[in-house]
């Protein structure tokens, strides 16, 4: 191995070894709203969705390397996600809640100057959604488990204070709904597949 690669390698070992001997775990809680919107797709009759709005609340906990800016979060949040579709001039209420397990991988930009006051991050990773109750409406059946994966940005005040928002792509099928297209409610069924899509914005304090 040559000199210059021994050195690089014996940096790169230093730094990894400063991060981790400075490596923070942090524990905090979390609030916020989200909304979400239902995209039914391939549905022939009399059927839409308008955006609403729920909340989200739990606690969260961090696991930041300063020197590299490299770190995750893990939260577990009680989430109300209001849906009310209109199924043949019909208001369906498709209301629930969940048990949200977010995991996000996040990296800090560390800023000359105002780094101790303010500090923007980007994160991304899966999160699961576990339904809490069942909701009864006909021939629409929700899934018991919704998968999403979120994309967003946030900045992080005075050390302790996180403000994000992310959009959540649904990865799974939210709800699927028999649409009965005859007179003769046996005759041409068509099964619409709906994901779910949302935004969310929360605020975190981070002890």
């Amino acid at each position: 191995m040559t000199t210059y690669k021994k050195i690089i390698l014996t940096l790169l070992v230093a730094l990894c070894g400063i991060g981790m001997s400075q490596a923070q775990l942090r524990f905090g809680v979390k609030a916020g709203l989200n909304l979400n919107s239902i995209n039914f797709k391939d549905a022939k009759a009399n059927l839409d969705h308008d955006n609403q709005c729920g909340y989200t609340v739990g606690v969260m906990g961090e696991f930041t390397v300063p020197v590299i800016g490299l770190g995750f979060d893990l939260s577990a949040m009680y989430t109300r996600m209001n849906s009310n579709p209109v199924v043949n001039n019909t208001e369906a209420n498709l209301s629930k809640n969940f048990l949200e397990i977010p995991l996000n991988v996040k990296y800090k930009f560390s800023l000359p100057v105002v780094g101790s006051i303010v500090s923007p991050y980007i994160y991304t990773g899966p999160s699961f959604a576990f339904q809490i109750g069942k909701h009864t409406w006909e021939d629409i059946q929700s899934k018991t488990c919704q998968t999403a994966w979120n994309v967003g940005i946030g900045f992080e005040l005075f050390k302790h204070l996180q403000v994000q928002g992310s959009y959540g792509f649904g990865m799974n099928k939210a709800f699927t709904f028999t649409e009965k297209l005859g007179l003769d409610t046996n005759i041409n069924p068509v099964v619409v597949k709906a994901n779910n899509n949302y935004w969310t914005i929360t605020a975190a304090w981070l002890f």
